[in-house]
Parts: structure tokens; C-alpha cells; sequence
């Protein structure tokens, strides 16, 4: 039985104001179970409805992997997303709720009254496991969300500023009467960081089903932040760890092409996925309005499986139907292996390890291609990195990362991209390291609260 929780969810806007009291004289709804045991909180946790679901899409909206016709454009209905795409000043224009914020809080309430209610259960020996899985499930999701809001609301990590720029509000606790305040971007790393160590400890090395965290999943997500902060050394050893606890790659070869949904739904096993979560639902983004980018479909060779398997359409026209979920609606924003092996080749390539660069990136190209595979060969360190950089960029569509890596590249100049729009005869840029890799809080939020407002 799904149980309804008294979470304040119905006033979450609460978290950034303080209590109401015409709101606490309210009297709760009946029907309302209040969880009591460790059964009831991990059926909280299992509820994938609030936890694998709903992750941010604007980034993706502001990538560069599609275009949209300008009558598209036009008909977009949510102006969030509208706005996202040309990287407008203002993308919400008296909009909110679809930027990610209040889904992301929603999932760090429902992990802290977890976190405080667990701490009321003293375990055993005979339930310790199960305790122990649950605060680690919850340490993890808090630290997943609070990941996504950082590459969307926050500057990308610097370590030379990172302990003045502003992070995302920690909420750490339920209690709707401690305000909001921002904190800086080192604490909010370190608390990302601080969680999925301590989750890891706690938790399964694998996963009895994949929208539950486990070992596993901390490492990879530890790996990919590690990666976002440019400490690539740290992102190698994580990666490893993952990998050495799980490195099943699907053979694309095994695969129907010609199938509207390639690959496997969740429920009957991509063998790749390590955490699944999928992100928010948006008609757009799944129809054949969106157009791959040519440029970027160019990039894939005609032995390259992933050219049939990721796309679909005739003649210069192609879209995306490569997602990891398994539908075409929901696109994937979990954890899966191939990421991995990407992660600590590039991570090795950045320490001057060519060969074990190089021996990564073929471990996954080989199970890309059809017919005799020809390993990938560098004539140098930096060679190397440019080409594990253009695979993540082949190999990672769609997923919401392309926009970290955006951010985070844009201080290479060899990697540095200015992308371009163009709509009914005007040409929208977005230059690299511009402010508006940061989108703007919720307005709503910074009403209520008072926190700070990001910069345009």
C-alpha cells in the first residue's frame, strides 16, 4: 500500500519562509499515515514517484544537442522552458514551478524527515541492515539533489572562489521555522561530499532493484561530481571504485535498431543503468519538433551502432531516441557505467596516462561498433583527452550533462563553444563562462525567503 505521508508537502514553499498560523490551526487530513517504522520509511523511500522521478530539464533545454523550428519554438506552451532555450534574461516571466527547484526540495524534505525519524528507532541485530540502508538511501538522495540544483543555480566550482560564491540553501532539517540562507559553494560541495561518503558506508555494494541507491551509486555520483570540481585524480579513484563493484557495458550490437525504444525499460534491465531517475516529463523535449543538431549527428561514423540506435528520422531530419529509460517520454538522469569508464579516461588522460586512457575509452567503443572494431589510437596525452571529450559528448545525450560539462569546459580554450540559436531572423549567443550558465532562483523563492538572486 503507497502511504500518504504528513510531510507539510502542501505548504513546501514553507521551508523558505517560516510557519504560518493559519496554516499550523489547519486540521490534517484523515487519510494521512504518519510513518512509524522502518517498514513505512523505506516504503517512503521506495515511493519512485517522488525519488526517481522529475529531475531538472532546463539545462537540457539550454543545451546545444537540438534545435527547434521557430513556429516550434513559439508553441512551446511552459515559457520556462521557452526561455530557457534562447537563454533568456528572464526564463520564467511570472512562471514558476518548472525550473527543478521544487521538485529537488520536495525530494530533500521527504530524505530529512527520513534522516530525523530513523534517529527515534534504535536498531538490532536483527534489523541493522535495514536501518543502515535507509539513512544511506537518504543521505544519498539529499546529495543527488542537491548535486542538480548546483549545476543549475550555482556558479561551476572553483577552488579558488568556491569559498565565496554562493551554493544552494542547505536544508538539512524539516523544521519549516529554520529559515533559508544560501550557502557558499565549498559547503555546499563539502555537504554533498560529507553525505555520500557516509551513505556509502551504509548502503548495499549493489542494488537489490535500480531506483534504490547503493555503493555503487555513491562512487559513480562521487565520481561525477569529482569531475565537475576539476579534481580529476579524486573523480578516477571514485570511478574505479564503482567499477570495480559493477562494469557491465551493453553490446549495441545486441540491440534492435529499428526499434522506436532500443533499449531495455527499467523493469526489464539496461544492464548499464546503476541508479535510475528520469527527468521531468516535457512534451517538447519528446517529439519530432526537436531536432538533433547536424553538426552533432555528423560526428558519428557509419560502423558507429550508436548512429541508428540514438536516432530516427529520413534525410537531414533526425531525433533523439536513445534514452536510457527505456520510453521516449522520460529522459534519463540517473547513474550508468558508461559514464563511468568516460569519467576515469578522461580522468587518466588529465594524469598523463595514455594508455590506460586509451584502454577505457576502447573498453566502451568496442561495444558501440559494428563489425571488426578498430581500437582508437592517440598520437598524444592531449590527443587522447580531445578524444574521450568528444566521446562524452557522443555517448551522454540527453541525460542533463552536457550542461555541466559546458560550464565546466568553457575554461579550456581548446574545449570553449559559443552556442548560437537562431529565431525568425535573430541570432541568439550564449558565450562561454557568460552568467547565464547560472539560471535565475525561482522568483517566487527569493520573495519569500529573501535569499539571494543570481546575477545577469
Amino acid at each position: 500500500m503507497k502511504l500518504k505521508y504528513i510531510l507539510f508537502l502542501s505548504v513546501l514553499y514553507l521551508l523558505f519562509t517560516g510557519c504560518k498560523k493559519d496554516w499550523l490551526d489547519a486540521k490534517p487530513s484523515t487519510d494521512l499515515v504518519v510513518p512509524q517504522n522502518l517498514g513505512d520509511y523505506q516504503s517512503l523511500l521506495d515511493n519512485t514517484d517522488v525519488f526517481n522521478t522529475n529531475e531538472p530539464v532546463i539545462g537540457l533545454m539550454a543545451g546545444e544537442q537540438f534545435h527547434l523550428s521557430e513556429s516550434d519554438w513559439q508553441n512551446v506552451p511552459v515559457l520556462t522552458f521557452k526561455n530557457a532555450y534562447i537563454w533568456g534574461d528572464d526564463i520564467y516571466q511570472g512562471e514558476e514551478g518548472n525550473s527543478g527547484w521544487w521538485n529537488s526540495y520536495t525530494k530533500v524534505l521527504y530524505a530529512n524527515v527520513v534522516l530525523e525519524g530513523i534517529t527515534k528507532i534504535n536498531p538490532t541485530a536483527a534489523n541493522q541492515v535495514a536501518w543502515n540502508n535507509i539513512k544511506g538511501s537518504s543521505l544519498f538522495f539529499r546529495a543527488f539533489e542537491f548535486y542538480n540544483l548546483s549545476q543549475l543555480f550555482c556558479k561551476p566550482y572553483n577552488s579558488t572562489t568556491a569559498n565565496s560564491d554562493l551554493g544552494v540553501p542547505l536544508r538539512t532539517t524539516s523544521d519549516i521555522n529554520t529559515p533559508s540562507v544560501r550557502a557558499t559553494l565549498q559547503q555546499t560541495y563539502d555537504q554533498i561530499i560529507n553525505d555520500l561518503q557516509a551513505a556509502r558506508e551504509l548502503l548495499p555494494v549493489s542494488p537489490t532493484i535500480r531506483s534504490r541507491p547503493s555503493r555503487q551509486a555513491a562512487d559513480a555520483l562521487l565520481a561525477r561530481i569529482y569531475l565537475s570540481m576539476e579534481d580529476y585524480a579524486k573523480a578516477g579513484e571514485a570511478a574505479t571504485k564503482a567499477l570495480q563493484s559493477y562494469s557491465v557495458l551493453i553490446d549495441y550490437n545486441s540491440l534492435n535498431a529499428s526499434s522506436s525504444s532500443p533499449f531495455p525499460s527499467l523493469r526489464n534491465g539496461n544492464t548499464e543503468v546503476i541508479f535510475y531517475a528520469e527527468m521531468q516529463g516535457v512534451q517538447v523535449l519528446n517529439s519530432p519538433a526537436l531536432i538533433v543538431e547536424p553538426v552533432l549527428y555528423s560526428l558519428y561514423d557509419s560502423a558507429d551502432l550508436r548512429k541508428s540506435i540514438f536516432f530516427t528520422g529520413n534525410g537531414g531530419i533526425k531525433n533523439f531516441k536513445g534514452s536510457y529509460t527505456g520510453t521516449l517520454f522520460y529522459h534519463f538522469a540517473g547513474l550508468a557505467t558508461d559514464e563511468l569508464y568516460l569519467i576515469r579516461a578522461e580522468s587518466y588522460a588529465r594524469a598523463n596516462k595514455t594508455t590506460e586512457a586509451l584502454q577505457d575509452l576502447n573498453s566502451l567503443l568496442q561495444n558501440r561498433y559494428q563489425g571488426t572494431f578498430v581500437p582508437v589510437t592517440a598520437t598524444s596525452v592531449n590527443d587522447a583527452l580531445i578524444r574521450i571529450v568528444a566521446e562524452r559528448k557522443k555517448e551522454l545525450l540527453y541525460r542533463g550533462l552536457r550542461w555541466s560539462d559546458l560550464r565546466r569546459l568553457n575554461k579550456d580554450n581548446q574545449f570553449k563553444e559559443t552556442l548560437t540559436r537562431g529565431l525568425n531572423g535573430q541570432t541568439y549567443s550564449l558565450l562561454p563562462n557568460d552568467p547565464k550558465y547560472v539560471f535565475l532562483i525561482p522568483p517566487e523563492i527569493i520573495r519569500l525567503s529573501g535569499i539571494q538572486q543570481n546575477i545577469r
